[in-house]
């Protein structure tokens, strides 16, 4: 698709002329301005009668567009019509961080009597907004790449239109950019999850140094049944989700925000290590049968009350099975998962809720 793209995408340097910017002085220019200086350039350009005056005014609003946003790194211009699309990329702390990027579009002018162009269109900013919010680094570079090639294939079948050429051509490219937009839509949804995964496993880590550090003092000094149970709820806890990402089945709601990914992640050990403490509790008190024999040494009792814990930290709907099964009238109502068999699997793992 890359013959759609004018020959003029690419942005000439900026010369060092003198001139006064369309915009109004101490404000920097709109990418709107920008695109009618462009505009204005380049029609004189193809007329083939130059016009310095407009040259030197898109020069200059472009220099002062450029300091504000950062360089055009990509863009696509219109023939026809004023409106274009283009990607900037601002540097920070001298490069030291990851860039700043920009999006910006303007094209109510190619667009007006296409729809079908402006929805696609519409997508395109869509996409762009989630992953300048979502996304960073090199992931968030990829993405708005793709977002502005396509945003420029698709706006330049609206400039095909707009200078009245064959309109049932277009129909095909139109239903191909719509599938490449389903594939970045893919790739973000991909990037996105698997970045919210690393903020999430941070949260987790962060509970579990703070919960490791207090269990390994305490049982240091001596046996607390509560917390080696805190512990090893926790301990499962943290592998459920670890052989979940292995498998691929663990998503989240990565459009919330890093801040709220990583608050759902801690809450996951404390979560698992309330079920492995609340499970060893109802065995160990006698409301459900350890198995194990009754002339077991206290150690063996310890051993087996971690395997408990751990095993209601790694599978909540196994703890809260058997926690029920205790219950008066439970086991006529329901089937309860055995206390004393293998713990039930999980329900098949969709998106993670806004809870754990």
């Amino acid at each position: 698709m890359t013959e759609l793209i004018e020959p003029i995408s690419d942005v000439s340097p900026v010369r060092q002329v003198e001139a006064k910017s369309r915009g109004d002085e101490g404000r920097p220019p709109s990418f709107t301005e920008l695109v009618y200086a462009h505009h204005d350039w380049w029609k004189a350009r193809r007329a083939g009668t130059p016009d310095h005056t407009a040259e030197a005014a898109y020069d200059t609003v472009l220099a002062a567009f450029e300091a504000r946003h950062g360089q055009i790194v990509r863009a696509y211009w219109c023939a026809e019509v004023e409106s274009a699309v283009a990607l900037t990329e601002r540097a920070r702390l001298g490069r030291l961080l990851s860039p700043d990027y920009g999006f910006h579009r303007e094209s109510d002018w190619a667009t007006k009597n296409v729809p079908d162009v402006a929805a696609e269109l519409h997508r395109c900013d869509e996409l762009a907004v989630r992953a300048d919010a979502v996304l960073t680094g090199v992931r968030q570079r990829i993405c708005l790449e793709l977002v502005v090639s396509s945003a420029s294939h698709l706006l330049s079948l609206a400039d095909e239109r707009a200078g009245s050429r064959d309109r049932a051509k277009n129909a095909a490219a139109l239903e191909q950019e719509r599938a490449e937009i389903a594939k970045i839509e893919a790739y973000y949804r991909e990037a996105a999850n698997g970045q919210a995964q690393l903020v999430y496993f941070g949260g987790i880590a962060m509970v579990m140094v703070a919960v490791a550090a207090l269990a390994a003092l305490w049982l240091s000094i001596t046996w607390a049944t509560p917390v080696a149970a805190l512990m090893a709820g926790a301990v499962g806890a943290v592998v459920s989700v670890i052989q979940r990402i292995n498998t691929g089945t663990f998503e989240l709601d990565y459009d919330v925000g890093g801040p709220y990914a990583m608050f759902l992640g801690g809450l996951r050990p404390l979560i698992g290590g309330a079920f492995g403490m609340a499970i060893t509790f109802a065995f160990d008190g006698g409301l459900l049968h350890l198995p194990v024999a009754a002339s077991a040494s206290t150690h063996d009792r310890r051993l087996a009350l971690l395997v408990l814990g751990f095993l209601a930290g790694f599978s909540e709907r196994w703890a809260q099975d058997t926690l029920t099964s205790v219950l008066p009238g439970a086991q006529g109502k329901s089937k309860s998962a055995p206390v004393s068999g293998t713990a039930a699997k999980d329900p098949p793992a969709g998106k993670e809720p806004a809870h754990e």
